[in-house]
């Protein structure tokens, strides 16, 4: 049986990186902004997928939350300095409380929820969520997210790319892509089916 990605990141052995407290707390603002609308959309969409990034992230912002823990430790020296720890601490605790709850949300994709509301919603929603990964075939290799037009094109936003095990939140339009990027997109489901189209190589520009 194929064991989750989210999983493995579980079990990973914690390294520790020394980086700013800027840069982590920058890294888990975005986790906690994109966490909540992949896991809401995991829901309404019945996206197995999506839920399975959701826990991955979770899983990331405990190390952030656990990497951050031990910068203020290091760089309390007094209790002036710890008092002044406390309230990034505060805030870091606030993220992670958010990405536990998401998380909590697609444990809702286990059990099939009979609920009216629902259905209605997936309806008539204009937008659905999926994730597509570039193909090594694929004409948008090496190309910049404004090049390709994929906004204006099909109306398709994408709101973060995984790199491997790095993330890139928000990604502008002068992000090229790569291939095995995986793109985490939102938009009309014909968009979708387009772009999809351009990334697996199946058709050269989007027009």
């Amino acid at each position: 049986m194929k064991v989750p990605r989210w999983k493995k990141a579980e079990f990973e052995e914690i390294e520790y990186e020394p980086k700013s407290i800027r840069e982590l707390l920058k890294e888990m603002k975005n986790i906690s902004e994109l966490i909540v609308d992949l896991a809401y959309s995991a829901i309404l969409f019945n996206n197995k997928e999506i839920a399975e990034e959701v826990r991955y992230l979770e899983v990331r912002m405990d190390k952030l939350n656990y990497e951050i823990r031990i910068m203020a430790m290091l760089a309390a020296r007094n209790a002036e300095d710890a008092e002044k720890m406390a309230g990034v601490l505060q805030i870091a605790q606030a993220a992670d409380t958010i990405s536990n709850a998401a998380a909590d949300m697609v444990k809702l994709l286990a059990y099939k929820l009979d609920h009216p509301i629902l259905p209605h919603l997936i309806k008539e929603s204009d937008e659905t969520i999926r994730k597509i990964s570039v193909d090594e075939n694929s004409a948008a290799c090496g190309k910049t997210i404004s090049e390709l037009k994929i906004s204006s094109e099909t109306g398709v936003r994408i709101l973060a790319i995984r790199r491997k095990d790095r993330w890139i939140y928000g990604p502008k339009g002068n992000v090229r892509l790569r291939k095995g990027d995986i793109l985490i997109c939102i938009g009309p489901e014909e968009g979708i089916k387009h772009l999809n189209k351009l990334l697996k190589g199946e058709i050269e520009v989007l027009e």
